[in-house]
């Protein structure tokens, strides 16, 4: 593919271009029971969706689109900062979880540009459990090879949450394993729009129209830039939409909703979420002649 003279070097472009992971792979685990031997228990359900993986076809994205926080929290008659709050748990035991799999990256849905509009106790006490997650979490993303980054408008963020995550990231920008993100202030269209506007600042107010933007081209503008797209996408809570979530890169990934509430979301109902991946067929548009298998929206529930 011949590059576009009127865009910026890929360097010069991403949001993040220490983080990439273009062509990049994750070691393949040569005793996959073994390496996950302390965090799956002998004879549990997680073992059991454990055995029926095939390592060789992991998703290499996995995208999760955090919901049900505010329900958990009501259904106990807490405030809703206390399912936030317990919802850290669940991504502690996800993050590893992925990491120890093998999985090249995950990236989590935090909190969106629509969530400003939330009351600001509740935006305050978010933004404090990340700054709680990240000084208590460190060691363990280090202690795993994980990489953390942020995805989102970085600079709607306070300047203090700003330079604490910017130093979470410096901290881990060397390790190779799982790439985490996190999407913070993201919105897929925002993401989208600031694309275009990156691309119309590089070109310049007398751009050229005989250099038309690809798709390949466009997404070294997207906050994932050098990533793979999102392979498997997964939504707790049992809603049945998308959210503004990765709208361009979720193009092809499969979708699997659980009716699990976030905070109750852990390692059986990732497995699970893999294992339903894994029997799903991945055309891409060709057609074969064969019926696809049933598909799992949520454990109890099966479509066709």
């Amino acid at each position: 593919m011949t590059a576009d003279p009127s865009l910026l070097p890929l360097s010069r472009v991403c949001y993040d271009f220490g983080s990439l992971r273009v062509g990049a792979t994750t070691p393949a685990m040569s005793h996959p029971a073994r390496d996950l031997e302390g965090l799956i228990a002998k004879g549990s359900p997680e073992e059991q969706f454990l055995a029926q993986i095939d390592f060789a076809r992991l998703p290499r994205h996995i995208a999760i689109i955090m919901d049900g926080n505010g329900r958990w929290a009501r259904m106990r008659s807490l405030p809703r900062v206390a399912g936030h709050r317990a919802g850290i748990a669940a991504v502690r035991d996800v993050v590893e979880t992925s990491a120890r799999l093998g999985c090249q990256v995950l990236t989590l849905y935090a909190f969106s540009v629509e969530n400003w509009k939330r009351p600001r106790r509740e935006v305050d006490t978010l933004m404090g459990l990340l700054r709680e997650y990240l000084k208590k979490e460190l060691d363990t993303l280090q202690s795993h090879n994980i990489a953390f980054n942020v995805i989102g408008r970085k600079d709607e963020l306070n300047p203090t949450i700003k330079r604490e995550l910017q130093e979470g990231m410096e901290a881990t920008r060397g390790n190779t394993g799982l790439l985490f993100n996190i999407a913070l202030s993201y919105g897929g269209r925002a993401e989208i729009v600031d694309a275009v506007n990156r691309i119309l600042a590089d070109r310049g107010p007398s751009g050229s129209p005989e250099a038309p933007v690809d798709e390949a081209s466009f997404s070294r503008y997207l906050y994932t830039a050098g990533q793979p797209d999102p392979d498997l996408l997964i939504r707790t809570s049992g809603e049945l939409r998308i959210s503004n979530f990765l709208l361009w890169q979720i193009a092809y990934a499969e979708i699997w909703v659980t009716e699990t509430l976030w905070p109750d979301f852990r390692k059986r109902e990732l497995l699970q979420a893999i294992v339903d991946y894994q029997k799903r067929e991945r055309r891409y548009g060709r057609v074969d002649g064969s019926e696809p298998e049933p598909v799992s929206l949520s454990p109890g529930k099966v479509t066709v």
